[in-house]
C-alpha cells in the first residue's frame, strides 16, 4: 500500500513535470514569477537572521572602549563650558571699556585707563594698585575716578606702578558739595563700618540736607577738580547741640568690586 502511494507521487511530480515543460516560455516565465514571488521574503527574512548577528558584532564596542569614548565627551563638554565662561568674559569686559571709552569721551579732563592688580591685605578696602606709574606720567595726588564717580587719588608712585589711596581713607580727604539750594559744602572722611558710605563733616548748622541730593567735590583744596560726582546723601543729623550737622553719603562708584579705573590728569 505504502509503495502504490509512492508510485502515484512519482507519476504526479512527472505529470507535472511534463506539464511545465509542454507550457509555451511565456507562460513558463509568469509562473516561474509567481513561484519567486511566494518565497522570495522567506529568503530575504532567512537572510536578514543571518546578517543580524554579524552587524551586532560590528556595533557593539568592548566596555573599556565606550568608556573612553565618555571620557573624551565629558573632557570635550567642560571644555566647551569653560569656553563659553570666557567668552562671555571677554564680552563683559568689551562692553564696560566701550562704555568707559564712550564716556571719557565726554568728560572734560583728560584721562588715561588703568587696570587695578592688586589690593593691599593690611588695608583692603581703603587702597588699591594699578598698573600705571611714573614712565606713564602718573604723580602722587592725581584724581582717580571711574564712570560712576571718583574713587580715590595717588597717594605713591613707582615706575611701574601706583598705589591708590581710596574715598574713605583717613588720608583721602575731599572737600564736596552738595547740589541744593543752599549750595552746603563739608569734607568727606572715614566711614568706619561700610566701605560704600563716607563721612561729610563740617556741614554749617544751616544745611538744608535731603536724603538723595547729589555731591560733588567743590573743587577745593587743589586736589581734585570741581563737579566730579562723588554720590548722593543716604541721612544726616545735627550735632553739637545744633551748631553743626553732619551726613552720610552713599559713594557711587563701587570701592569692593574695582576692576578699572581713569587716572585724571589736570
Amino acid at each position: 500500500m505504502f509503495k502504490q502511494k509512492n508510485y502515484v507521487a512519482l507519476g504526479a511530480v512527472v505529470l507535472v513535470a511534463v506539464l511545465l515543460l509542454s507550457l509555451p516560455t511565456r507562460a513558463t516565465s509568469r509562473l516561474k514569477l509567481a513561484v519567486e514571488s511566494w518565497f522570495l521574503p522567506l529568503f530575504g527574512l532567512a537572510g536578514a537572521a543571518q546578517q543580524l548577528p554579524a552587524d551586532l558584532a560590528d556595533n557593539v564596542l568592548p566596555r573599556h572602549e565606550l568608556l573612553r569614548e565618555i571620557d573624551v565627551l565629558r573632557r570635550e563638554n567642560q571644555q566647551l563650558k569653560e569656553q563659553q565662561i570666557q567668552t562671555a568674559a571677554i564680552a563683559r569686559e568689551n562692553d564696560q571699556l566701550r562704555e568707559s571709552l564712550g564716556w571719557q569721551r565726554q568728560m572734560p579732563w583728560k584721562l588715561k585707563l588703568a587696570n587695578v592688580v592688586m589690593r593691599d591685605p593690611a588695608n583692603w578696602w581703603r587702597t588699591v594698585q594699578i598698573d600705571l606709574g611714573s614712565r606713564d606720567g602718573i604723580q602722587t595726588n592725581q584724581p582717580v575716578l571711574t564712570a560712576e564717580g571718583l574713587v580715590g587719588r595717588v597717594s605713591a608712585v613707582s615706575y611701574l606702578s601706583s598705589q591708590v589711596v581710596l574715598i574713605g581713607d583717613p588720608n583721602c580727604h575731599v572737600s564736596a558739595l552738595v547740589e541744593n539750594n543752599t549750595r552746603d559744602i563739608g569734607v568727606l572722611s572715614y566711614d568706619p563700618y561700610d566701605n560704600s558710605l563716607a563721612d561729610l563733616s563740617y556741614l554749617a548748622s544751616t544745611a538744608n540736607l535731603k536724603p538723595g541730593q547729589s555731591v560733588i567735590t567743590s573743587g577745593l583744596g587743589g586736589v581734585f577738580p570741581k563737579g566730579i560726582p562723588i554720590g548722593k546723601i543716604y541721612d544726616s543729623q545735627t550735632i553739637e547741640f545744633g551748631l553743626a550737622n553732619e551726613a552720610r553719603v552713599k559713594l557711587n562708584a563701587s570701592l569692593g568690586a574695582l576692576e578699572q579705573v581713569w587716572v585724571l590728569f589736570k
